[in-house]
């Protein structure tokens, strides 16, 4: 790691970091309901088209951390990687068929997910302080997901919801306008690709004890704490993926559903749009979060980060289970009680995923950083988001429907038990010292 970073080098990172995720947040948030809404695929279909996209975080730490730990300049990989994944977004979007909208998520996922985790690899690189620094210049990707969230929702709200006319009519319209969040990514990509050959040069580490990075990644991975981390990462990211997968149509719903609305509830459609524009205000409690960070992490062991982070996780899906019920017999608006756990999604993010990128990096050799932190991705965004997106919309989503209606307060219980049992685990069985070495 460097003792001094190069000119600028915060600045020209935040800008990666803000154009890296406002690519991806552009459309995903938005996805189940323009391929439900939109597009009618089954819900087994649209599990396998988000498990598709997760493909690319499996074979990552094989290809791309490879490379860059190995072969070629991460900036370079990251340049060629947005360019060519600017192009197969924009085909999604221009796409009704399923089995080539899937092909194309499974070719977007390969050059895409790849990515996230080597913009840390790059980032943790060139910086000097891991704990004060990494926070705020990682919180301008959740900066680039609001102001593209926003934006969508804005669209979507303006340009596609036709006034006076009844519910059904309003939510195909919408579902209908969600295809442009794919051009809006296409063009962020491009602009991402070039800007990345400007950045930092970040050749491979000379110092390589072997040429297979992933071998002795693997090897450092099967120590504590890594490995309880990656173990209880896989029901973590199953978690995260009901949020991904079914809050856009959940929220919505509610939004859609309010009748005589309220000052607050058109301020709130007003302001944020409708589905995932609502949504960024969980990017906006994750700024505040890791803006915290450097405080954070004096005042709190990386274990108990990681438990708060699952509190956040069962909460929110506690309040999305049975709050809204609980509005409806009191009379009260049910859309106070969705921003609160919206605005959860800062602590979820921020005090699990985020330190734990933070664990992988502290825990493992220069020479194969990069493998490593896409190994961790392979778990989050590739075997979680696979197995957590079948699950999500295909068993749990099926088990919850009443004909043509879900039953949220069943559908959210389930990630709710998971996230406590998996507080459970990491409280007992994951190592209590406050900060490697």
């Amino acid at each position: 790691m460097q003792t001094a970073p190069a000119p600028y080098v915060r600045f020209r990172l935040s800008i990666m970091m803000f154009l890296q995720y406002a690519i991806w947040g552009a459309w995903l948030p938005i996805l189940f309901s323009y391929l439900s809404g939109h597009l009618h695929f089954t819900g087994e279909q649209i599990g396998y088209c988000f498990s598709a996209g997760a493909v690319g975080a499996i074979l990552g730490p094989f290809l791309a951390g490879q490379l860059a730990d190995r072969t070629f300049a991460t900036q370079k990989i990251l340049g060629v990687s947005h360019i060519l994944g600017a192009v197969l977004v924009y085909a999604m979007g221009m796409t009704g068929d399923y089995t080539y909208f899937v092909a194309l998520s499974a070719l977007y996922g390969l050059v895409y997910a790849p990515t996230m985790a080597l913009t840390n690899s790059l980032a943790f690189t060139h910086l000097p302080n891991r704990d004060s620094d990494f926070g705020p210049v990682r919180v301008w990707g959740t900066i680039g997901w609001i102001v593209v969230g926003i934006t969508v929702g804005q669209l979507l709200f303006r340009f596609h919801t036709p006034e006076g006319g009844s519910t059904e009519a309003i939510t195909a319209a919408q579902n209908a306008g969600r295809a442009v969040a794919f051009q809006i990514s296409a063009g962020l990509g491009v602009l991402m690709g070039l800007y990345c050959f400007t950045l930092p040069n970040t050749p491979p580490a000379k110092n390589a004890v072997q040429n297979t990075a992933w071998l002795e990644a693997l090897g450092e991975i099967f120590k504590q704490p890594l490995l309880m981390l990656f173990f209880i990462a896989v029901p973590v990211s199953m978690i995260h993926q009901f949020y991904f997968v079914q809050a856009d149509g959940f929220i919505g719903g509610v939004q859609a559903s309010i009748g005589e609305k309220t000052w607050f509830d058109t301020t709130i459609s007003q302001v944020f749009g409708v589905g995932g524009g609502l949504m960024t205000i969980g990017q906006m409690t994750e700024i505040l979060v890791l803006a915290m960070m450097p405080f954070l992490t004096g005042w709190f062991s990386r274990k108990q980060l990681l438990l708060i982070g699952l509190v956040a996780y069962a909460s929110r899906m506690a309040l999305w289970a049975y709050a809204p019920e609980l509005a409806s017999m009191t009379g009260l608006s049910q859309l106070p009680f969705v921003i609160t756990g919206i605005a959860l999604h800062g602590f979820c993010f921020g005090c699990f995923i985020f330190v734990a990128f933070m664990i992988v990096d502290e825990n493992t050799t220069a020479d194969i950083r990069a493998t490593a932190q896409n190994l961790f991705n392979l778990v989050i965004v590739g075997i979680g988001t696979i197995v957590g997106s079948i699950f999500a919309a295909n068993i749990v989503g099926s088990w919850a429907k009443e004909g043509d209606v879900t039953n949220y307060q069943k559908l959210f219980s389930v990630p709710m038990y998971m996230a406590l049992g998996c507080f459970v685990l990491m409280l007992l069985l994951y190592p209590s010292k406050r900060k490697a070495a």
